[in-house]
């Protein structure tokens, strides 16, 4: 196994492990979403972030690790939603829940392993507000595809989108990990 590979395991098993406990928490409450909404919660999070990166300074108790964890986790919701399509209940119980949670893990660790192998592991050499500017620019892509209704001429879908930026956030909490 390489390092990377471990990385990415051991910062998953930590997003769900939030995920795990939310589930418990709330249920599946976030099956009422629709794709739009998952997006801008992305993007709370990622402003958040960026806010923090230029300020220097939060006022909530709640620092860029948190958020990167929820930017994995809303990554998630996204892929699932679209998968599934938005309800008007919690209708997903927790097994299946988690099932549906581990299975687009391991496919976003599928395609990092992918890309790591073609990039050469480029992500390591990069900055912690590049991984943040790059889940944003992810975020006005899909936010545009969804605009267009998910038509797209020679892009890649919403999917695509949401696994880039579950594996932009990972890059981020290996970076943070390491520096522990």
């Amino acid at each position: 196994m390489s390092k990377t590979d471990k990385q990415f395991d051991q910062v998953a098993a930590i997003c769900r492990d939030v995920f795990t406990k939310k589930m418990k928490d709330y249920g599946a409450s976030w099956r009422i979403l629709r794709t739009q909404s998952v997006t801008d919660q992305i993007f709370i999070k990622a402003n958040r972030i960026r806010s923090i990166e230029i300020k220097g300074v939060t006022k909530v108790d709640e620092g860029i690790r948190s958020e990167l964890i929820a930017i994995v986790n809303y990554g998630v919701i996204g892929l699932i939603q679209l998968e599934l399509g938005m309800s008007d209940k919690d209708d997903l119980n927790y097994e299946k829940g988690m099932q549906l949670y581990d299975k687009y893990i391991q496919q976003a660790k599928e395609l990092m392993m992918a890309k790591n192998h073609d990039y050469d592991e480029a992500w390591r050499f990069m900055r912690m507000e590049s991984y943040t500017d790059l889940i944003l620019m992810k975020i006005n892509r899909t936010k545009q595809i969804e605009d267009n209704l998910g038509v797209t001429l020679a892009s890649e879908g919403i999917d695509a989108n949401y696994f880039d930026m579950i594996n932009y956030a990972v890059f981020g909490l290996i970076k943070m990990e390491e520096n522990f």
